[in-house]
Order: C-alpha cells, then sequence, then structure tokens
C-alpha cells in the first residue's frame, strides 16, 4: 500500500490549506503533501512536499494522526497518509502549480469544499490530539465505514 504524508501549517488560531489544482483532490482544500520516495522518512517526505508544494520549510513537525484511505473501486489509490502539524516554519506561502494556499480560521475550515472525513478527524489533529485509525470511500467518495480512535 502506498504510504503518502500531509502537513498542516499552524499559526495561532489560523491554518494554511492548499486548494488542489491537479489531479486527484482537485478543487478541494486539504494539507500539503504527497507521496513517500523509497528512501524517506514520512518526516522528509512531509518537509519536501510542503516546499514543493507552497514554497515552506518546516522547522520542527509533529506526528499528530496515520489515517489509512481506502478505495474498493480504485485500489490504486488505497495508501497510508501520516500527518504533521509545522507551528515553525521560514518562508512565505505561495502558489505553486499544485496548491493555491490560503489562511483560515481554526473555527471557520472550508469543510464544504474539503474531502467529506476531514471533519471528523481535522480538528482534533488541531487541538493537539492524536488520530489513528480508517476510512473507506465508496464511488462517489463518500465515507462508506469510518474507524477513528483518539490516542
Amino acid at each position: 500500500m502506498k504510504q503518502a504524508t500531509l502537513c498542516y501549517v499552524v499559526d495561532g488560531s489560523r491554518v494554511l490549506l492548499g486548494l488542489k489544482k491537479v489531479r486527484f483532490g482537485a478543487g478541494k482544500w486539504n494539507g500539503f503533501g504527497g507521496k513517500i520516495e523509497n528512501s524517506e522518512t514520512p518526516e522528509v517526505a512531509a518537509v519536501r512536499e510542503l516546499k514543493e508544494e507552497v514554497g515552506l520549510v518546516a522547522n520542527d513537525l509533529k506526528k499528530s494522526a496515520e489515517i489509512t484511505f481506502l478505495f474498493p473501486h480504485k485500489p490504486e489509490w488505497d495508501q497510508v497518509v501520516h500527518i504533521f502539524v509545522a507551528k515553525n516554519w521560514s518562508g512565505v506561502p505561495k502558489e505553486s502549480d499544485e496548491m493555491k494556499p490560503d489562511w483560515f480560521d481554526v473555527s471557520e475550515l472550508p469543510f464544504d469544499s474539503m474531502w467529506s472525513t476531514d471533519v471528523d478527524w481535522l480538528p482534533n489533529v488541531l487541538a493537539g490530539k492524536f488520530v489513528k485509525g480508517s476510512v473507506v470511500f465508496s464511488s462517489e467518495l463518500t465515507a462508506l465505514k469510518k474507524e477513528l480512535s483518539l490516542l
């Protein structure tokens, strides 16, 4: 199964999200991340993806979740996602070919334009809790089954 990362950049009560412009997830707001390359750790991949997608360098990362996303209709999409929060970084967010960044207040996240299950785990991650579990998606990309636990 593929391994991937997501990184959420947090500045006080704000979180930086990216509007995905191309490929899988296009049109949805999300954290920054992608596939872990063969020789990378999840942390190294998260730092690389954050730099590539929005031009920021994470100076610290806290692993905050590990969620397996399953797509029975498209098993090639199945992936374990290592989710990080960065509260210390350098650089200025800039738009890339893949992502358009914008800041959102944590209390006003655009859940209607995000993956449908983000509302079930992302607030806990942003509140400093660790989430572990799995989500099974239907062919319409709605959740068929969710098993999420706070650790």
